[in-house]
């Protein structure tokens, strides 16, 4: 049986100097549901359902309109936990 792997949206931040404060801009991310994290990434969303490729869009653009003004750049990776988008068999 394959039991679906809850998804996951990572996100990384790329600061300017120019641009808003780190703190600010992760407080803008935490009320959007993304908690900070460690490693090669900045940032994960967990969805409570496997996202479809609509639902990644539709976050990706809800976090530019969030982050707009910011001066920051960002890149958004959504994969299964498992890192790979896949199921696991049970």
């Amino acid at each position: 049986m394959r039991i679906p792997r809850a998804m996951i949206t990572y996100i990384t931040v790329m600061f300017s100097s120019e641009g808003a404060k780190p703190s600010k801009v992760f407080d803008a991310l935490n009320n959007m549901g993304f908690r900070p994290t460690t490693g090669n990434y900045d940032a994960e969303y967990t969805w409570d359902k496997k996202a479809t490729l609509d639902d990644a869009i539709s976050l990706a653009d809800k976090v530019v309109v969030t982050l707009r003004g910011m001066n920051v750049l960002v890149k958004l990776e959504t994969v299964g936990n498992n890192g790979r988008g896949e199921e696991e068999d049970d």
